[in-house]
């Protein structure tokens, strides 16, 4: 994709920020495991998913779970205004008001938003096919949309 959000560009689809979504949950599925497994053994992580009592090694191995995801999908966000899966299907998530790069702060916000956008049984993600920017609540309480960029439609002179 040559620079930023210009001129040419479509609102991103429920569908194609979907099938972003499974690519990103099995690359962020086996990365969690591996960095787990290396720091506390492939027993262990065996071991806490079978029982009922958590050890606080357990507590710790459940917080890495939540934060490799976190880190992982803000800092993709920061430096390529897109997670792996995203970039995959040609879209970028970008200021709602600039369609330029969003702030550090607006993207966090905009991952802890996922929270509001799942509780009422995932409505706030459904709510992108229905929303004509295609944003989900997440993207609305960001200030954020995600943009499908087709570099066909950008005009010749912007490779020269």
């Amino acid at each position: 994709m040559h620079g930023l959000a210009h001129d040419h560009f479509e609102y991103a689809g429920f569908w194609r920020r979907l099938f972003a979504f499974f690519i990103d949950s099995i690359i962020l599925s086996l990365l969690s495991t591996v960095i787990l497994a290396s720091i506390f053994g492939t027993d262990q992580l065996v071991k806490m998913h079978q029982i009922s009592e958590f050890s606080q090694t357990d507590w710790i191995i459940v917080g890495a779970e939540q934060a490799i995801p976190a880190l992982w999908t803000i800092l993709f966000w920061i430096i390529f205004m897109a997670t792996p899966g995203k970039l995959l299907v040609n879209c970028q998530v970008v200021d709602a008001d600039t369609l330029q790069k969003a702030r550090p702060t607006q993207l966090t916000l905009r991952y802890f938003y996922y929270l509001i956008s799942l509780l009422p049984l995932g409505l706030g993600f459904f709510w992108i096919g229905f929303n004509r920017r295609r944003q989900g609540w997440h993207d609305k309480l960001a200030n954020t949309v995600v943009i499908l960029q087709d570099d066909s439609l950008d005009p010749l002179e912007s490779y020269l």
